[in-house]
């Protein structure tokens, strides 16, 4: 595997990472067309909590943390660390020591497919992350990966300068040239899920509102009385 450490990668724009910070991670994945979450496995450790970011990439060994001590170099104001590994590991190569220095940077979480631990003191320090796992294993610090570079989370490619969205429902990867597109995309689902949210406090159906109806009907599905069913 190339080793590599890549500086000043381009970012999104600020002013419009903090508006897709304004929605939440189902109403852009749904704006987008259901593409880029970072899958299930990938689970907040606090509780209603949502950031967002650029992402600056990891690429590192399973148990070893070198390349995160790397990659803290590389972080500015805004970003968002996403850290994967070679192979599946669930050590924990991550805790309060990485979260101050990141913290210092200006660094919005941490989103990463191996462990993390000191999780108290990481909900404490309000330093916000994903993780597959929790665990107080430690990790070596001994052989080079890579900082940004594209790498894979959960099935998402996340490369440097895209946009990591993160709250209760996962985490979600947008492509930095996409950015523009998931703002008009999820104001206007917002709009008509408003709309949509004033019809259902009306006492309208979804059957209705979303033309259901047929779609049963389609299907076959027909109304029975519950007294015509006894005895059948």
């Amino acid at each position: 595997m190339k080793t590599v450490i890549v500086t000043d990668c381009p970012r999104a724009d600020p002013a419009e990472i903090k508006r897709l910070a304004g929605f939440g991670v189902a109403t852009v994945h749904e704006a987008l067309g259901r593409v880029g979450l970072v899958g299930a496995g990938i689970r907040p450790i606090q509780h209603d909590v949502r950031a967002a970011g650029n992402a600056v990439t990891v690429l590192s060994r399973p148990g070893d943390n070198l390349m995160i001590h790397a990659a803290v170099e590389q972080c500015r104001a805004g970003d968002f660390l996403v850290v994967a590994t070679t192979s599946p590991s669930s050590d924990g190569m991550f805790g309060e020591l990485f979260a101050t220095a990141l913290q210092r940077r200006g660094v919005r979480g941490l989103v990463i497919t191996a462990g993390v631990r000191d999780t108290s003191e990481l909900r404490r320090l309000q330093f916000p992350v994903w993780s597959a796992a929790i665990n107080a294993q430690g990790t070596v610090k001994a052989t080079a990966g890579s900082v940004n570079v594209p790498i894979v989370v959960g099935g998402a490619v996340v490369r440097p300068g895209d946009v990591v969205l993160a709250d209760d429902d996962g985490v979600l990867v947008v492509p930095r040239e996409r950015v523009g597109d998931a703002l008009a995309a999820s104001e206007a689902r917002e709009a008509k899920e408003a709309l949509t949210r004033v019809a259902f406090r009306d006492g309208q159906l979804g059957l209705d509102r979303y033309g259901l109806r047929s779609v049963l009907a389609d299907q076959g599905v027909d109304y029975v009385a519950w007294e015509d069913q006894q005895g059948h």
